[in-house]
């Protein structure tokens, strides 16, 4: 057998076990690249981790996850969350599904000023699920959408986990936001087309209530949902546009958002120190992650695992969809196990090179991977939204897990979509650059 199938699985071993173990996953990394490169090679290994510790977290486009993290962390604690609720709610009142359109079209909007899935599931979900339990909505179907939908925290940008692949993959985090606006809006609408679909043929999944809104309450809903799409225009806008780099927008977005704080009177002493320690927590665990996935990057790299799993699969003949369908597979697995952040640390240095050995385009491999990780956050174990939706229902989370079941069909079927075209990804990013 060759020595570094013997390395490859070694290593595998060393990782599933510090896994099992519930070490943190960027210490496990740290670990299994330290052992691989001192008892497989002649390297200094601690010279390569200082190296890497450096060269990982002194990169300028990491700026950026902080300061998109504060900005979500002062929308998720100030009313403007609130607000947004308040306003779309007259505004797609009329629609079969009512209240399931509001949580959709909140979370994809929240999700363009957060970055963040869980926060999206979290704050929206806080929101709607007293109105909807209060009408009588059907608890499966409320759990499937706001489970589904507070996934789009992760697709449309701004996105932590776009942040990561590209400073991961290499791969330009401007055109990262730009490919995931269209697969975004697309699942959004998946959704509400389904809504729609089970809301005609079952009324009672989304019963219907006697609430009139006057041409008054339309034109009071403009203001309410007006600072988001403001904050939207202002961090995208600069970007597509070419005036700032997701940095600088970034710290746009972080301006608008105390700004709006301010005027909505929420600018308190406790949600400031609480927005700073929350961007403090999560900044440190991405960079920590970022670091640990750079280490095993190279050290895998120096090992020759990546041109042996390509070379492998070069000799197997599959044709560049089953490689897709292999990968699909194995991240569907992972996300029942690993978050996100860890989902691309792990897999990076393994699938990047054979993705781009098949012909796929890195930048829409980044899009189909968020989409995979989407899919992660609403499969049990792991699944972050479940477990957000658990602690705010303390419903059984397998019965939520069930509920979703849906959407996740849904989701996979946009991966076929961007697949089979994935022109639908590249064609924003091509008229742009």
């Amino acid at each position: 057998m060759d020595p570094i199938y013997i390395i490859s699985l070694t290593l595998a071993l060393i990782l599933a076990f510090f896994l099992v173990s519930t070490v943190w996953i960027a210490v496990t990394l740290f670990i299994v690249g330290l052992l691989g490169i001192t008892i497989f090679t002649d390297f200094d290994a601690i010279k390569i981790l200082a190296n890497i510790l450096w060269g990982s977290t002194a990169q300028s486009s990491l700026f950026a996850l902080p300061l998109f993290v504060l900005m979500g962390e002062v929308i998720f604690r100030s009313r403007m969350s609130a607000n947004l609720f308040s306003g779309l709610n007259p505004l797609l009142h009329k629609l079969p599904g009512r209240l399931l359109h509001v949580t959709v079209v909140a979370s994809a909007m929240f999700a363009a000023v957060s970055g963040s899935s869980a926060a999206t599931c979290a704050t929206v979900g806080k929101i709607v699920l007293p109105e909807m339990d209060a009408r009588n909505y059907n608890r499966k179907m409320v759990y499937a959408i706001l489970g589904g939908s507070g996934t789009l925290g992760f697709l449309i940008p701004p996105s932590m986990v776009m942040i990561v692949y590209g400073i991961t993959a290499n791969v330009s985090i401007g055109q990262l936001f730009i490919a995931g606006l269209i697969p975004g809006i697309i699942i959004a609408v998946v959704f509400m087309l389904y809504i729609i679909v089970r809301a005609m043929f079952n009324p009672q999944l989304a019963p219907a209530d006697d609430t009139t809104y006057t041409t008054r309450d339309y034109f009071w809903a403009i203001p309410k949902v007006l600072p988001v799409f403001l904050l939207i225009g202002a961090v995208l806008g600069s970007i597509y546009l070419g005036f700032a780099t997701p940095t600088e927008a970034a710290a746009v977005g972080v301006v608008g958002a105390f700004i709006f704080a301010y005027l909505n009177k929420a600018l308190q002493w406790s949600v400031y120190k609480e927005a700073m320690m929350g961007s403090i927590k999560t900044g440190c665990m991405i960079m920590f992650i970022v670091a640990s996935a750079s280490f095993i990057s190279v050290a895998v790299g120096y090992l020759g695992i990546p041109r042996m799993l390509t070379q492998s699969i070069a000799e197997m003949g599959l044709s560049p969809y089953m490689l897709l369908i292999i990968l699909s597979l194995m991240y569907i697995v992972l996300g029942c196990l690993l978050d996100g952040f860890s989902m691309i640390v792990m897999s990076i240095p393994i699938a990047l090179p054979l993705i781009t050995f098949a012909g796929f385009d890195p930048l829409w491999f980044g899009i189909y991977l968020v989409i995979m990780i989407q899919i992660s956050q609403i499969t049990p174990p792991i699944g972050f939204n479940l477990f957000v939706i658990n602690s705010i229902t303390d419903e059984n989370i397998f019965k939520i897990a069930q509920a979703v079941i849906p959407v996740f069909i849904l989701m996979l079927g946009v991966v076929v979509l961007i697949s089979v075209y994935p022109e639908i990804v590249l064609v924003l990013p091509r008229m742009m650059w």
